[in-house]
């Protein structure tokens, strides 16, 4: 693979000698700016071997370096070879920084405007403007020397029912065209794969992970929209199904259509759309409203239809979570210590068992002993799964795209008997975890303002843990939504009733064992005794939290009475379910645990 990756390289490079060019940045997305992006479109993969989720390149003439995250510091030396690429960390060594140091002063370096968001490409010309020349591409290198490219995936367009979705997808673009009036906007583009099949109803299979479909929209302050799909990939009825006002574009009018938006107003998100969207919108004489993408608030909030999907879809998800603990605690106790893979694989076969199962909702973390002090640790990219050692922790993080819903769950399990470190570690996650789902809040209140509240037992004690604490998560949709989130990092989005959110506080310590415990929790409306209403969670998630973890005498009585009214909710809503030994398991699993 070495070979074939500096063949690669050396190809790169050629072709920047024949344009007259002296360096090229390839990140990791795509044109769609997604969280997952399909095989055909791994670009950053093709030339430099590296299969992580976050990255960047930078090939110049006698240089080249990959950028990565914290997550995978120790995946990129595996996968990208060090005599061809130097090792850079994406967050405290830019990828602007190092061209500006590293390559000459006024050179030429080039970017795909497809593949950067335009966010990226205002920093970028800030950055660069005073010592290098930027060059934008019409064409991208690596689409001309990629050979044997992957097809693109062709899924099945599926047409979501309002019974299963609970409003119209004429009403929801009444609702965006009449939000635009307001603000005095002509026209939305829609660059997020979520927003379009969100206000179109509509799902698919393009992606993985996500039941999305490779689209393109314009919504117009009339609520008339133009979808850019190929007409082929329209599923029988659509038109019926959407509603008057929905006209369909091949992909390739897509530059003609934006042409037509000369003298409009139109809004564009620059953190979400690619940067080919805003030059192509300057050059047809547009009055670019930089705003968030419209649909983002209104999809986030769910509805009554799209909660009681979300709840029904979690209460089956607890019951396959369910037989695979059974499972996992009789073949540790038989004495079969799985690898990695191997236990992955059996709950994605109990999920399977549900007919509504559509696909996983994001690759399943399967992190045994020391592997699961890597938060984002994939048993895929390692040279062999690692194998479950006795007396030690077991974390797997997991979820469901089901046709009402979208699950994610992380759970850590005791192998054997853990140690009382790791006892005590997972019990402060716990007080963190159990905090925030009892938090009550006044309208107003943002994701970052509570974060807090998970973190204080391990702030107490000198311990964090470097991710955030909640995402967004979608009604069958992206398992990370926003805008919403719960984290340390800026973020002005108020909470509102129906936003699903993770809680999900932990702790890694670096070769040795990792924590979390997550759930999906809903934002709901409580009633008080005084003048205003207040909000708060309610835990959609119907799995046991391993009792075995706990040290009861760090919980306080109000603590122990959360967790022992949460088991018995699992009990009262997943028992049903199953059957036999997983009855049997999950009775113990939830009994109470009481103060000595």
């Amino acid at each position: 693979m070495q070979d074939i990756i500096a063949q690669r390289v050396e190809a790169v490079r050629q072709w920047l000698n024949v344009q007259q060019l002296d360096a090229i940045i390839i990140p990791h997305e795509d044109e769609f700016l997604g969280e997952y992006v399909p095989a055909h479109n791994e670009r950053l993969h093709w030339l430099t071997g590296f299969t992580g989720s976050a990255g960047a390149a930078v090939i110049t003439h006698d240089k080249a370096a990959i950028f990565v995250d914290g997550r995978y510091t120790v995946q990129v030396t595996n996968e990208v070879p060090n005599d061809l690429f130097e090792y850079r960390h994406l967050v405290t060594e830019p990828v602007l920084e190092w061209v500006k140091e590293c390559v000459g002063k006024q050179a030429k370096v080039a970017i795909d405007p497809r593949m950067h968001s335009g966010a990226w490409l205002n920093q970028a010309q800030s950055k660069l403007a005073a010592s290098h020349q930027l060059v934008i591409l019409s064409e991208n290198p690596v689409d001309t020397l990629w050979q044997e490219r992957p097809q693109p995936i062709i899924s099945t367009m599926r047409l979501m029912p309002e019974s299963s979705v609970g409003q119209s997808s004429e009403s929801k673009r009444q609702t965006i065209a009449n939000q635009l009036v307001k603000e005095s906007i002509d026209s939305a583009v829609l660059t997020s794969l979520d927003s379009i099949a969100w206000i179109l109803n509509i799902r698919g299979g393009d992606v993985s992970r996500l039941p999305v479909l490779l689209s393109h929209a314009i919504i117009h302050n009339d609520a008339t929209l133009e979808f850019f799909i190929e007409s082929s990939r329209l599923a029988q009825g659509f038109v019926e199904h959407v509603g008057p006002g929905v006209s369909v574009f091949e992909p390739s009018e897509l530059e003609c259509r934006l042409n037509r938006l000369e003298h409009k107003r139109v809004l564009l998100d620059a953190n979400n759309s690619n940067a080919w969207f805003s030059l192509t919108l300057q050059n047809a004489g547009a009055e670019i409203i930089a705003q968030p993408d419209p649909c983002q608030l209104p999809k986030a909030a769910k509805n009554a239809t799209e909660v009681s999907g979300m709840k029904a879809c979690h209460i089956r998800d607890g019951a396959a979570m369910t037989k695979f603990l059974c499972w996992l605690d009789g073949e540790v106790a038989a004495g079969r210590f799985h690898n990695e893979a191997v236990i992955s694989d059996t709950l994605h076969a109990f999920r399977q068992q549900d007919s509504s199962l559509m696909d996983l909702s994001f690759d399943t973390i399967s992190a045994a002993g020391t592997n699961a002090a890597m938060c984002h640790y994939n048993h895929e990219n390692q040279p062999a799964p690692g194998k479950l050692p006795n007396h030690s922790l077991y974390l797997v993080d997991s979820g469901g795209q089901y046709l009402d819903g979208t699950t994610d769950i992380t759970r850590t399990v005791a192998i054997g008997q853990p140690t009382q470190e790791m006892i005590n570690q997972f019990t402060l996650v716990l007080k963190g975890h159990i905090a925030l789902a009892k938090a009550r809040f006044p309208k107003g209140t943002t994701g970052p303002q509570l974060d807090a509240l998970a973190r204080q037992f391990l702030w107490a004690e000198g311990f964090d843990y470097d991710h955030g604490t909640g995402h967004g998560v979608g009604h069958f949709l992206n398992v990370h939504e926003g805008p919403q989130s719960i984290s340390k990092r800026q973020n002005t989005v108020a909470l509102m009733p129906g936003m699903v959110l993770s809680n999900e506080p932990g702790y890694y310590r670096a070769d040795g064992f990792g924590i979390r415990i997550e759930n999906l929790e809903l934002v709901v409306e409580h009633e008080t005794q005084g003048d205003f209403s207040v909000l708060g969670f309610e835990s959609l998630t119907r799995c046991p939290i391993d009792k075995r973890n706990i040290n009861v005498d760090m919980l306080t009585n109000a603590e122990l009475e959360w967790l022992n009214d949460y088991h018995q909710k699992v009990w009262n809503d997943v028992s049903p379910l199953v059957a036999g030994q997983d009855k049997t398991w999950l009775q113990q699993a939830t009994s109470p645990l009481h103060h000595e």
